[in-house]
């Protein structure tokens, strides 16, 4: 038998990326952190509520449409890998 092929993160449309990210604890320690609530974590649901306000967007699914919206999404992933140490913090 085959198992199936997982597909990698960074393959994935950024509405399912973002639906992922929501959904990790990290992701929402930092949301919590970037809205000044420092050792707080947020829900899946606040998570994706900050998601949204800081891609300027309605739903998640506007992130496959949307380029200024997955700009946005980018450099909100970006910071994120950085406050988890995945990518050394810009200077």
């Amino acid at each position: 038998m085959n198992a199936p092929v997982r597909q990698r993160f960074d393959d994935m449309d950024p509405a399912q990326q973002a639906g992922i990210l929501c959904n990790d604890p990290r992701f929402q320690r930092f949301a919590a952190s970037r809205c000044g609530m420092q050792g707080e974590q947020f829900s899946a649901s606040a998570a994706a509520q900050y998601l949204r306000d800081c891609c300027q967007i309605d739903s998640r699914k506007q992130l496959t449409t949307s380029e200024a919206a997955q700009q946005k999404f980018q450099i909100l992933r970006t910071e994120f890998d950085a406050w988890t140490g995945k990518i050394a913090t810009p200077r």
